[in-house]
This record gives structure tokens, C-alpha cells and sequence, in this order.
């Protein structure tokens, strides 16, 4: 029997340097918010949801055995590592950072308007191994991008209201509302929003408006 454990936005613990432009929500234990009860959800250790002022970035800081994933709502994001990536992830992109034995990056906001993205790091089966780097543009509705790494795949699905789609059925699964409202499992979840559901079976999720949706599957 699935079970669905809903966690609001407002929930998130705050975090950043709101005084240097950098504003942070935190869905897991994460810094110096320690929860013993929330170190993670599947192969998920964090999920932050970061805002950037035009300037603002994180400097250079290292990684490693993490498999970071980002996916930009509004603005565009500069991205540099020590492994010579020099790219900028724009909304409807996945961009991977695998970090591996260790990387190190830094991630900006170099433009004149504001960013938002959503960051996801995962936890990889085995620890250690060469940092890897990718990037697809632009990825389609329905299109799963697997990190085997992780044991992961994730699902972007894009609905107009009324629109379904079936949650993966898997041993776990997290939903994050980008945009828009949508309903799952009786419960509605508004942008922010999340669900981390265990044994998933046979649900769906029907947008109550335009609605983004991270459906992350896992083993």
C-alpha cells in the first residue's frame, strides 16, 4: 500500500545570505539545520529551492560524492567547474554535476534579472570514481533522464488543467511542484510543494492548473 507523506513549502527551513542576494528553502537537513528525522528520502539528501539577485552567486566551494542535479524556473544560471565546464542552464534544461571523487564549482546569476532554480543531490550507489558533467537542452515532456549513479530516473511532465499523469510505480518517489497546483493522492500541493511517497502503485496526479512537475522515481 503506497504512503504519501506531503511536505509544504512553507515548511522548507530557510537558509542563504539574504544580504548578499542569495535566498535559500531547504526540504531536508541541510548546513547548520540539522533534523536527525529528515537526512533524506530515497536516494535524495537534499532538495533546495535557491534565488539569486542579478549578481549574486555561490563562489567557488567543492563536492564530492554527490550526484547534483538542477533545474532553472526562471532566469538563467552560470556554471563553471574545475573540470573546465563553462555553460549556462537555462529554464527547461537538466544540467548533472557528478562530483565524484571530488569537484569543485561555482554558480551565478551573471544576468540583469532574477533566477530560480530547484537543486536535487543524490546520494550514488558506490562513492568515489571520475567527476562527469552533462547538460541536455531543452528536455521533452515525458522524457525520463536516468542517473544510474543513483539508481534514479526523473520524469518532467508539463500539464494543462485537467491534464493526468501516473506517478512511477517504485519503491520511492518524490514529486515537486515547480509550478502551478495539481492533485495527488486526495491531497492538494501548491509551487513549492512535495510529496515523497513509498511503494508507489497505481496513483495519479491531476493538474488543477498549468502545473511543472519533478517526478523523481528510485529504487
Amino acid at each position: 500500500m503506497s504512503v504519501m507523506d506531503v511536505r509544504r513549502s512553507a515548511e522548507r527551513y530557510p537558509g542563504g545570505d539574504p544580504q548578499a542576494g542569495i535566498q535559500s528553502w531547504h526540504a531536508f537537513s541541510f548546513g547548520p539545520h540539522y533534523e536527525p528525522d529528515n537526512l533524506r528520502f530515497g536516494a535524495i539528501i537534499a532538495c533546495n529551492e535557491e534565488r539569486l539577485a542579478p549578481g549574486a552567486g555561490f563562489d567557488e566551494h567543492p563536492h564530492s560524492h554527490t550526484e547534483i542535479i538542477t533545474w532553472v524556473v526562471e532566469g538563467e544560471l552560470s556554471h563553471r567547474d574545475s573540470t573546465g565546464h563553462l555553460t549556462r542552464v537555462r529554464p527547461g534544461d537538466v544540467q548533472r554535476l557528478s562530483s565524484a571523487a571530488g569537484v569543485r564549482h561555482v554558480e551565478r546569476n551573471d544576468s540583469d534579472s532574477p533566477l530560480t532554480f530547484v537543486q536535487i543531490w543524490l546520494a550514488p550507489l558506490e562513492p568515489g570514481g571520475e567527476p562527469s558533467y552533462e547538460i541536455v537542452h531543452g528536455i521533452a515532456d515525458s522524457t525520463p533522464y536516468a542517473v544510474p549513479e543513483a539508481g534514479a530516473m526523473l520524469h518532467v511532465r508539463r500539464l494543462v488543467p485537467g491534464e493526468r499523469t501516473a506517478v512511477p510505480d517504485a519503491v520511492h518517489v518524490y514529486v515537486h511542484v515547480v509550478r502551478g497546483e495539481v492533485r495527488l493522492g486526495g491531497e492538494k500541493l501548491g509551487p513549492g510543494d512535495a510529496a515523497r511517497i513509498t511503494d508507489a502503485r497505481d496513483l495519479v496526479a491531476e493538474a488543477a492548473t498549468g502545473v511543472e512537475l519533478l517526478l523523481w522515481e528510485m529504487s
